[in-house]
Parts: C-alpha cells; sequence; structure tokens
C-alpha cells in the first residue's frame, strides 16, 4: 500500500489521470491525499469533485480556499467570480450530494507523523493546537448552521490570532490560516495580498513555514495552494502547489519514501 499526495488540481482531471497511471495507483489498496482546491478555473471542476468522491475511504481531502468559495457561491452569499468554472457543478442532478460531502471535508488531516492543510500554519500554533482549531470549524461546517458560518466567512480581518477571539471573528481567521496564508510576520500576523514569488514579499513578512520559532517547525507539513512558490521539498515541508493551471506540472510525492512523480500540464499553457 502506498500513500500519495496531490497538488492543487483546480477542476484539471486530465493530468490527474495521467499522474495516477505514472504513479501506478492501485484503487484497491493504494490512497491519495489531496491538498485542497479541487475545483475552479480548470476545465473539469464536476468531473474531478465526482471522480474524487467515488474514491470513498481511498481519497482524504482537506479544503481549500476555492472549495470554500464554490460552497459559498452555492449558497448564495457570493456571486461566482470572473474566471470561475463552478456552474456546471451547480447546474448538475447530483448538486446537493456533492456539495454536502465537501463540507464534510476536513481543514487539516493528521497521520502517519504528517500533516496536511491547503495553506499554512500560523507560527504561534502548535499542532495540537492547530488540530483543535481545525475542529471548531469544521463541526460548524458540518452541523445544521452551516449556512450562518458561510455567511460570515469572508473577509480579512481579524488578521492576528489571539486566544480570545471569540464568534465568527474567531472562525474567519481560523479559516483564512487554513486556507489561504502564505506569509505572515513573527508575530504572525497575515498579509493576503501577495501571491507572488520569494523575491517580492512585502517587508517584514515571511512564508508562513520559515517564521522563526515557529511552533511546528518540528512537524512535516504537506500543503498546496502556492503556485508562484513552487515545488518546495524539505525535511519539514512538502509543498505540492506546481500550478498544473497555469500549463507548468501537476506534481504527487509518494510519503512513505518521498518519491516525486509530475506530469506536464501543457494544455493550460494559454491560460
Amino acid at each position: 500500500m502506498a500513500t500519495y499526495a496531490v497538488g492543487d488540481l483546480q477542476g484539471c482531471l486530465g493530468p490527474l489521470q495521467r499522474l495516477l497511471v505514472k504513479c501506478g495507483f492501485d484503487q484497491s489498496c493504494d490512497r491519495l491525499w489531496f491538498v485542497g482546491d479541487l475545483v475552479n478555473r480548470g476545465p473539469d471542476s464536476l468531473a474531478v469533485l465526482r471522480f474524487v468522491k467515488s474514491l470513498g475511504d481511498r481519497a482524504t481531502v482537506v479544503l481549500g480556499n476555492h472549495d470554500l468559495h464554490l460552497l459559498t457561491v452555492a449558497a448564495g452569499f457570493v456571486k461566482a467570480h470572473r474566471g470561475d468554472t463552478l456552474q456546471e457543478i451547480l447546474a448538475a442532478p447530483d448538486r446537493d450530494t456533492l456539495l454536502e460531502w465537501l463540507r464534510r471535508r476536513s481543514l487539516l488531516h493528521h497521520e502517519l507523523g504528517i500533516t496536511m492543510v491547503h495553506a499554512g500554519l500560523l507560527p504561534n500554533w502548535t499542532l495540537q493546537q492547530a488540530q483543535s482549531l481545525a475542529r471548531e470549524v469544521e463541526a460548524m461546517l458540518r452541523g445544521d448552521d452551516y449556512l450562518q458560518f458561510l455567511a460570515h466567512m469572508y473577509g480579512n480581518m481579524p488578521n492576528q490570532w489571539h486566544a480570545d477571539l471569540t464568534g465568527w471573528d474567531r472562525l474567519r481567521l481560523i479559516t483564512n490560516a487554513f486556507t489561504r496564508l502564505r506569509i505572515c510576520t513573527a508575530a504572525g500576523v497575515m498579509e493576503f495580498s501577495h501571491k507572488g514569488e520569494l523575491a517580492d514579499i512585502p517587508r517584514g513578512f515571511a512564508p508562513w513555514y520559515q517564521v522563526p520559532g515557529r511552533l511546528s517547525a518540528g512537524e512535516t507539513i504537506v500543503c498546496g495552494h502556492w503556485s508562484a512558490l513552487g515545488l518546495k521539498l524539505e525535511s519539514n515541508l512538502l509543498a505540492l502547489d506546481t500550478g498544473c493551471l497555469w500549463g507548468r506540472c501537476l506534481s504527487a510525492v509518494r510519503l512513505e519514501d518521498r518519491a516525486l512523480f509530475q506530469v506536464s500540464c501543457d494544455e493550460f499553457k494559454r491560460r
């Protein structure tokens, strides 16, 4: 049995199918970890969602910002953005089943001594604290009042963790950290506008995984979300968003031995 962690798909089914062939993925015994952003902007979001759901317990998924965006658009709280490719899901006969399955995915998964999140962890969170905070949002998403959460989810503030945060502010900050974080200060102040490369990070900020004194630095983190960062394989970090949607490649790492598998996504170079 092998476990493969797969980078951001964003509705790109063809590259995923080629990647699974290259990995030699055996659905009868192997497992797939998906770092989030299953959907949106690519051409096959509906097919990707159906396929990953069909894998049952062979697939472990953490939610990304685009997955949450789908849920919020479907609930009618925000309009689709220009460039979104969610309409096929919203019009599908199995729409409700798919959305129900999606909102029951996790924000954080820990297994095999490895932690998977979509974006990152704040520097002043231990793994145990992050697990507890993730469960707060997961419980809300899976509960009867999930629409109220979605109605209050969007926004950049507050942008710094405080243990005394309560209500929607608390849940919004936790969600933003897990699904949108790229850079922050040493004190954990998040900045969301920067999506570019390391050389262009604003003064006073650093990639979340490089902040000195990060309390989760002893953990191995698998993540995606930052396509401009690209592939980053370190002893305690597997960053797997390699820009499939932008015509670069789709990546997977076999967690048991860190073997890397990649396929080209040339069909999306026009984007």
